[in-house]
């Protein structure tokens, strides 16, 4: 890895593990408490759903979209999310796949593993894990998932095309993914889209439309499909993104 990327890295590691922190003190987060996030976190939720999760699950949620809802998880599939932080979304795959399903949770910071251990502990979840590990190097088998979620978190990584192929690599044949992340437009250059925004916060590191739909047909996904739901600055949106391993 890089310097730079190795910087950029640890960027996001400490952005993220202050804002585990900053839960775990003063049962607080979003802009108002520090925590920068490109949108809404805990707001893209069903309330009737977050009613049964620890507020701390609830407060940690930095993410830009709703990837539980994107996926439509069925009754006994196995689930990956990848960039789990505080573990709202695991906990809530956990939910719908059900005790014959698992949700598992990657992330790289030990602050967020914490929090999320302790919020599947409180929520009573028996069909979880959580993992140490980088989305570039997931600690899973081959062909061991049924669907790969993630929220706002792809476009953190420093290697991209690498999360596609680890993916694909840990999809089942005719496995999905279900994914909310931020991308920009066709038109706007990286220079463009670091003016907007910080890396670490969701903004500089996004790929276009065309390169994320590119990455994920080249790591060997079909039936890709990138749709825009709302703006988080000009020419920056957040987007559900979709595709399929091949049977």
């Amino acid at each position: 890895m890089t310097t730079n990327a190795t910087a950029l890295r640890d960027e996001v590691r400490v952005k993220y593990a202050e804002a585990a922190r900053t839960v775990g003190a003063s049962g607080c987060c979003g802009s108002s408490c520090g925590c920068e996030s490109p949108d809404f976190g805990s707001s893209l939720y069903d309330r009737g759903e977050l009613a049964e999760l620890p507020d701390a699950a609830v407060l940690a949620s930095l993410g830009c979209g709703n990837p539980t809802a994107v996926a439509q998880l069925g009754e006994g599939e196995v689930v990956l999310d990848l960039g789990s932080g505080g573990g709202i979304d695991v906990l809530l795959s956990a939910r719908r796949v059900g005790p014959t399903g698992f949700a598992y949770g990657l992330d790289m910071t030990d602050e967020m593993l914490e929090l999320a251990r302790a919020n599947a502990a409180r929520a009573g979840a028996a069909n979880v894990e959580f993992l140490k590990g980088h989305i570039e190097e997931i600690p899973l088998p081959d062909a061991s998932v049924d669907v790969v979620i993630s929220n706002c978190v792809i476009n953190l990584s420093v290697d991209k095309s690498q999360v596609f192929a680890e993916i694909a690599r840990v999809l089942r044949p005719g496995g999905r993914v279900g994914v909310s992340d931020i991308v920009a437009e066709d038109r706007l250059s990286a220079a463009d889209r670091a003016e907007r925004g910080s890396y670490a916060g969701c903004v500089a590191g996004a790929l276009s439309i065309g390169e994320y739909r590119d990455g994920l047909l080249a790591a060997g996904l079909e039936a890709v499909s990138i749709e825009p739901t709302h703006e988080v600055a000009d020419g920056m949106h957040s987007a559900v993104v979709r595709a399929v391993k091949p049977r």
